[in-house]
């Protein structure tokens, strides 16, 4: 029986439906997390062989006692993951402190997490780049306006979502970002980009092939939704376009991606942009090693017929998928905010939608801030639905 450790298997909340499908397909599920086990969903506990509790899981020195725990009871770890952007670093370093082959180790890193870095690989995949700079003084800001115009953004070249990310328009605000940013964190600063976000949403063998493939197309401004609490609305593409699947695959080859789940985002130029492409066209904007956040693998479930927890097990197990796909359809999200007055009450939401809500729920703290605090998820045959329900569910008094 081949051991995978899994870390913070009880959080996000619905990952430990990877667990479950790992546990079926005939491996030793070992979970590591800082929730006590008597506190753990019952289906946390169903899906593990074994739980082993730390005090914190930012403590390295406790996890790595975890993991030899595990090593010294069950032998050798044959996989180690948490399928979460933020523990990335952190499991590569386990992988390679352990000699777990499976994954990304500690080198790899770099050009994972570092938006500057990954903007290297995009470039192999023979896709187009926003120009950027690294902030290390007021002065580089300075250059690079005089280069690119405003506006400009900048965002913490290793950071996670839309957190600490501004749009720079004029001095004043560019001031004001330079005296706001976190010491000690480094900047990148890009040209903006007119663009909307979409994404290709994988999960790859050992070999690159890829047995599963879908993306998401997010409408409005993600910084928007961050750092000014607007709605969060976004879609699971019915149809991968064509163009959105070759960048997608060419970024895996470029990346060299094998045996992961992956959530790559890209722009969709709105409008022709001089050196970045033409109106329409895809061009890179940051990869991610792991599943899209939230419910994201769900929302794949209800627009494919399937089951991705499934399909990523399988890959684990087998190096292969035994779930097929079946009838496809949008499937849209919104994340309601507290404290704002809605046209529809929770219970018009369901009463007028109906089936359609194919799952509706309160998010985390963790999550909300970018996701929203209340969500709804429908599925829909027509894009034209899926605008109806973004704004009737959106719509406020």
């Amino acid at each position: 029986m081949k051991n995978f450790v899994f870390l913070s298997p009880n959080f996000p909340t619905n990952y430990w439906k990877f667990c479950k499908e790992l546990k079926e397909n005939g491996m030793r599920v070992l979970g590591i997390g800082d929730e006590p086990y008597e506190q753990l969903d019952e289906n946390v506990k169903n899906s593990l062989h074994e739980y082993y509790k730390v005090g914190s899981l930012e403590n390295y020195d406790e996890v790595y006692r975890a993991v030899a725990f595990f090593a010294f009871k069950y032998g050798r770890i044959d996989w180690l993951e948490s399928n979460n952007e933020y523990w990335l670093e952190q499991d590569a370093k386990l992988r390679t402190d352990f000699n777990i082959t499976t994954g990304f180790q500690v080198q790899d890193m770099p050009r994972m997490k570092y938006k500057s870095k990954m903007k290297e690989a995009y470039r192999e995949a023979g896709l187009a780049v926003a120009r950027y700079t690294l902030v290390e003084s007021m002065e580089d800001c300075r250059r690079f306006v005089a280069e690119a115009g405003y506006p400009v953004v900048a965002k913490p070249d290793n950071g996670v979502g839309a957190s600490h990310n501004f749009k720079i328009t004029n001095d004043e605000e560019l001031a004001a970002f330079y005296k706001q940013r976190h010491e000690g964190v480094v900047y990148i600063m890009e040209e903006f980009v007119n663009g909307e976000v979409c994404s290709y949403d994988a999960i790859i063998d050992s070999k690159g092939n890829i047995l599963f493939e879908t993306g998401n197309v997010t409408p409005g401004s993600i910084m928007d939704m961050v750092n000014q609490s607007d709605d969060c609305k976004f879609y699971i593409v019915k149809d991968l376009p064509e163009d959105t699947k070759r960048a997608g695959r060419a970024t895996v080859k470029a990346f060299g991606v094998k045996s992961r789940f992956v959530h790559f985002e890209f722009f969709r130029l709105r409008q022709d942009q001089k050196g970045l492409g033409r109106r329409g066209e895809i061009m890179a904007l940051e990869v991610n090693m792991r599943p899209c956040g939230g419910f994201g693998p769900d929302m794949m479930d209800y627009a494919n017929s399937t089951d991705v927890y499934k399909i990523w097990a399988d890959m684990i197990a087998f190096d292969r998928s035994t779930k097929p796909e079946g009838a496809h359809a949008f499937c849209a999200y919104v994340g309601r905010r507290d404290g704002k007055q809605y046209q529809l009450s929770h219970e018009e939401i369901l009463s007028r939608y109906g089936d359609a809500v194919r799952m509706s729920g309160r998010l985390p703290d963790a999550l909300s801030v970018a996701m929203g605090n209340q969500f709804y998820m429908a599925t829909f045959p027509e894009m034209a639905e899926v605008e109806a329900f973004f704004a009737a569910v959106s719509a406020l008094v």
